[in-house]
């Protein structure tokens, strides 16, 4: 008796899991994401790769089984869109091991460790230095342990009286959420908004929620039909001068692990405007504001697109008037049919425009009487570009910014997103005079984008030097640190530091501490 295996094959499957929540289900988040979590497996399949060689009967089999739709039909032949014949491994995260295996070392890269910021190496107390000066961290050349700091000491210091923290995605063993639990058992006043809808990191952040829930975190959910994607931290100190706000915003998660491997900026700031926007956005999400002037941040869905319009319109009336413009962008991927045709329209008064996009990108640069001012480039290298700088003006005219969002219309119209000013001399110069320049330089890992839609390797002069962007920040980081002169642990002041990456600015806040919140379910977004 048994079986004879006439025939075998390797496939894989990819299911569609986007989920619709609908408003009269949401009175309670966990149990609808977790009850959504277990369809998951039985989602419409979307995707079928399956070996090259693989018997047809076996493909046609699975086909059936999933309901694969065709694509066309014609006497005898039957195509399917979902199905990819794959000449090769279906699977390449099983390189790992032996990316792992001893004598391979050759062909890894140069091991790189974060290089603590300069501002943090002098004060033991972090809240100290950001009161004194802005500090700008650019990940991951340098340590994301200040950002660790900043909750963990929040939640350590008896001043401290509050905490509010936008959680994405995070780490299996995140410090960040560990210290918010200390801080809410230590009777702190804690707010956590963790996002639910974090694709692919719905069961994390549904287990997070809960374990914060039970140390007393006041945990809210947001909207329901928006992401809440923005990367701010608050935290409220009783003061000699009264209370005083301290703001850390940034372009990428409070994942400890993500932030070795992704690139992004982060910026310390105590200015009060910056943390009077940054209370009324932790307001607004736990549903305790009907609305707010906005000072420094710009928030979408309120404001963001409409305001990037405007600051790309502000070049090109400046180029119109004859008079020094320009825009550099850095982002994921730019897909805003708006943004783009005001990008179109820029270029034809003559305004010099720089876009870095590692992805997607559906603006088409270098047409003439179109785009021949634009020019657009991708960096993929070791570590993800995941950073989203922008420049509007040459100069020291020059208005910099950090955020969030890319621009592309779930960013603009389907999730909460933050761009924040870089407010400090020296760090606006940091960015203009050397991460800019030292992107565009890039003529090792950078590719161009022509008019027809290729990508192309620039060509480089004989006489021209290789310039790798990444190696670049990894050394630039290395000599600053070289250069700092340690202080000894007792200082107090004496020494400075020989590179300072930070500018002094910011100030009191005279702002109350919130009243205690009950715990708030996702609402549906005010208009």
């Amino acid at each position: 008796g048994g079986f004879s295996v006439k025939s075998w094959t390797t496939f894989r499957i990819t299911r569609d899991c986007d989920q619709e929540l609908l408003e009269q289900e949401s009175d309670d988040m966990l149990r609808l994401i977790e009850e959504r979590l277990k369809e998951r497996q039985r989602g419409q399949a979307v995707r079928l790769e399956i070996a090259a060689k693989a018997d047809e009967s076996i493909a046609q089999r699975i086909i059936d089984d999933e309901d694969l739709r065709a694509n066309s039909q014609e006497p005898g032949v039957t195509t399917y869109n979902e199905v990819y014949r794959i000449d090769g491994p279906l699977d390449l995260t099983g390189l790992w091991e032996l990316y792992k295996l001893s004598g391979f070392e050759k062909f890894h890269d140069k091991p790189h460790t974060p290089r603590r910021p300069a501002a943090f190496r002098q004060q033991r107390d972090i809240f100290s230095t950001v009161a004194r000066e802005d500090v700008l961290v650019h990940h991951p050349y340098e340590s994301f342990d200040p950002v660790v700091d900043f909750v963990t000491s929040a939640a350590r210091d008896p001043r401290v009286l509050a905490i509010k923290q936008t959680l994405y995605r995070t780490s299996g063993d995140s410090p960040i959420i560990r210290a918010l639990m200390d801080a809410a058992e230590a009777g702190k006043h804690v707010t956590a908004l963790v996002e639910l809808k974090a694709r692919f990191d719905e069961a994390n952040n549904v287990s997070w929620a809960r374990q914060l829930e039970r140390a007393g975190v006041h945990v809210v959910f947001g909207f329901l039909d928006l992401k809440t994607h923005c990367k701010v931290s608050l935290v409220i100190r009783n003061e000699r001068e009264g209370l005083k706000r301290y703001v850390h915003l940034g372009t990428g998660n409070y994942n400890p692990a993500t932030a070795t491997s992704y690139t992004d900026l982060g910026l310390f700031t105590a200015d009060v405007e910056i943390a009077e926007d940054a209370s009324a956005l932790f307001n607004l999400l736990t549903g305790y504001s009907q609305g707010h002037r906005w000072k420094k941040l710009i928030v979408a869905p309120n404001d963001l697109h409409s305001r990037t319009l405007e600051l790309i319109a502000s070049q090109k009336a400046l180029a119109c008037a004859g008079k020094p413009s320009k825009i550099f962008a850095k982002v994921n991927s730019l897909a805003d049919h708006q943004i783009i045709e005001s990008l179109y329209e820029a270029s034809q008064a003559g305004v010099p425009i720089e876009i870095l996009s590692r992805g997607i990108c559906c603006l088409r640069p270098g047409v003439i009487g179109l785009s021949e001012n634009i020019q657009v480039r991708s960096i993929v290298d070791r570590f993800l570009e995941h950073s989203r700088i922008f420049v509007f003006g040459d100069g020291v005219n020059a208005e910099v910014y950090l955020g969030s969002a890319d621009w592309m219309p779930r960013n603009f119209f389907r999730r909460v997103e933050v761009m924040f000013p870089v407010l400090a001399g020296p760090l606006k110069e940091r960015v203009l005079a050397s991460i800019v320049p030292t992107y565009m330089a890039d003529n090792t890992r950078a590719r161009t984008l022509r008019s027809d839609g290729a990508y192309v390797h620039d060509v480089r002069a004989r006489n021209q030097s290789n310039i790798r962007s990444q190696v670049a920040f990894m050394e630039e980081a290395s000599a600053a640190n070289e250069t700092i002169t340690k202080l000894p642990n007792n200082a107090g002041g004496g020494e400075k530091k020989q590179l300072s990456t930070s500018s002094r600015v910011g100030g009191a806040s005279r702002s109350g501490v919130p009243q205690p919140q009950n715990r708030s379910r996702s609402r549906k977004r005010r208009s």
